[in-house]
């Protein structure tokens, strides 16, 4: 299996209106049901709108945001598939109840990490 990313920017639901939210809570959180009832669901969650702290490779802390950050993710979630036809269709779920469009990233493999989610998951 694959770890795939499905993020997407800060803002990106800014166009929902304030009635519509308790929709999207329910459609959202019905989606991660799914993900996890499937047994594909790894982490997930919205991104609390607030300054990010930087901390350097010489260990100095910063208050962001970051100057070369060109965006701000807004929530994410990672699955674990087969496939990326897989997490594109998770992402198509998510993309739909949440109102917004939905970028996909496959995660790097890492034997160690993997042997201890296998470990961890029994």
């Amino acid at each position: 299996m694959t770890h795939y990313l499905i993020s997407f920017d800060d803002g990106a639901m800014s166009h929902i209106r304030d009635e519509d939210w308790p929709d999207v809570g329910k459609a959202s959180h019905a989606v991660v049901q799914e993900a996890m009832d499937a047994g594909v669901w790894v982490l997930g969650g919205g991104v609390e709108r607030q300054t990010a702290t930087i901390v350097a490779t010489d260990g100095t802390i910063a208050e962001g945001p970051d100057p070369a950050a060109k965006v701000a993710v807004g929530g994410f979630a990672v699955v674990d598939v087969a496939t990326r036809e897989e997490a594109l269709a998770w992402a198509a779920k998510i993309a739909a109840a949440c109102r917004c469009a939905q970028e996909v990233r496959e995660i790097m493999p890492d034997a160690d990490q993997e042997a201890w989610l296998r470990q961890t998951r029994r």
